[in-house]
């Protein structure tokens, strides 16, 4: 059976391949708007009715219906893609290195793009203060205003929401996001000719993938907190890992140890699009930066360091000036090898996709185009994987709805 591709974004999302990155409200705001649904995942509900064939720009850049990315690196690895250098690294900035989710190099390398005059904004996300436990999309124009919104996201983001504002500016900018919303704006940017005039570079986290709101509110359950109650809502940081902290109107507040918040993986809620990501290591990215922890697990709270892939020319001249600003500091060299102690998870997902999109594509649901990922190769033909796949498609484990109004 042929892989068919989604084609509409109802498609997308009724069949698991949303991720809610906003770029459907970005690029057709008067017919798309989001919002979160019954299950407590962002996603795209229609404004009126739904014509697929207007919708063809999203389509094709959206993550559910194309995934790629085009290799420029010096290097490469079957694993891990292309690359010019992998290394560690922490933020220069003590208090940038504390309060982020681990080192800090994503806010450092935002903070010395400001700094320096080369982006007069960054596009990414940070909590929103009204409602802490959820997340919105924003543009930060100044060092101390990436700092501030420093830490882990790891509820529902749409980030790309505010794409089309950050271009309609006509400054030099940046991205901060997850890898797919980094697939995404590379996939626009083959329509979109400011995209390469405009954006500097897109940094992205590896990422273990992102979970609905659900895991938020059951923590808020447990504890007994109503989310209407909250003043603070951070995942990570303040340390590194740091602890979840929690913190109310009536002057109560909560910690949570990160092996206490993430130890059951059942409870994660991951989303279904980040079960069959292809590129979930920032492929498409100029620079990714990943926890390094022997085997994903934390021992303890340390200063924070993380490891950074650069992707591109223009991600290592990035990190090479920051550096050379003391913007950042650089550890020890990397290798692939590493990475795979540091996040076995990836390797066996990568290796596990090429089956489990077969078994979609058994159970006769639409997959995502992919090019440039390497899923082929990296095929290990397991049959649990496959059949898994198709099981879960075929008992409705992977369906998804669209919100309404």
């Amino acid at each position: 059976m042929d892989a068919q591709q989604p084609t509409s974004i109802r498609d997308v999302v009724e069949n698991g391949l949303c991720i809610g990155c906003g770029l459907c409200e970005a690029l057709a705001p008067d017919r798309w708007v989001m919002r979160m649904n019954s299950e407590g995942r962002l996603r795209p509900a229609p404004l009126g009715s739904e014509e697929p064939d207007a919708d063809a720009s999203v389509l094709a850049a959206c993550p559910g219906v194309i995934a790629e990315a085009e290799p420029r690196g010096h290097k490469s690895d079957p694993i891990w893609g292309s690359y010019m250098h992998m290394h560690e690294a922490w933020a220069g900035e003590a208090n940038i290195r504390f309060r982020a989710a681990t080192g800090g190099v994503l806010t450092a390398l935002g903070a010395h793009l400001l700094k320096s005059g080369r982006a007069q904004f960054i596009l990414h996300c940070a909590a929103d203060p009204d409602h802490p436990m959820r997340t919105r999309w924003v543009m930060s124009e100044t060092a101390q205003d990436v700092a501030s919104r420093a830490g882990s996201r790891y509820g529902p983001s749409d980030t790309l929401a505010g794409l089309e504002v950050a271009l309609a500016r006509g400054e030099r900018f940046a991205i901060i996001a997850k890898p797919c919303d980094a697939g995404a704006v590379r996939a626009r940017a083959k329509y979109d000719p400011r995209l390469d005039e405009l954006l500097v570079v897109v940094l992205v986290m590896v990422c273990g993938g992102a979970s609905d709101l659900g895991k938020s509110q059951a923590v808020l359950d447990e504890l007994g907190v109503k989310e209407d109650d909250l003043t603070l809502f951070r995942y990570r940081g303040h340390g590194n890992p740091g602890p979840t902290r929690i913190e109310t109107k009536d002057g109560r507040s909560f910690e949570k140890t990160y092996q206490e918040m993430w130890a059951d993986e059942a409870g994660w809620r991951i989303q279904t699009r980040c079960k069959l990501c292809p590129d979930a290591i920032g492929e498409a990215a100029d620079v990714a930066a990943a926890d390094i922890w022997p085997d994903a697990n934390p021992e303890g709270d340390d200063e924070g360091f993380n490891g950074v892939i650069t992707r591109t020319p223009e991600g290592q001249a990035l990190v090479e000036a920051a550096i050379a600003a003391g913007d950042l500091v650089k550890g020890a060299d990397h290798s692939p090898r590493d990475y795979d102690h540091f996040q076995p998870h990836q390797v066996r997902k990568k290796r596990a996709l090429a089956a489990r999109l077969r078994g979609l594509t058994h159970a006769g649901r639409p997959v995502y185009a992919h090019t440039g990922l390497r899923l082929d190769e990296l095929d290990t033909h397991d049959p649990e994987e496959e059949a898994g796949a198709e099981q879960r498609a075929r008992s409705g484990r992977f369906d998804d709805k669209v919100p309404s109004l």
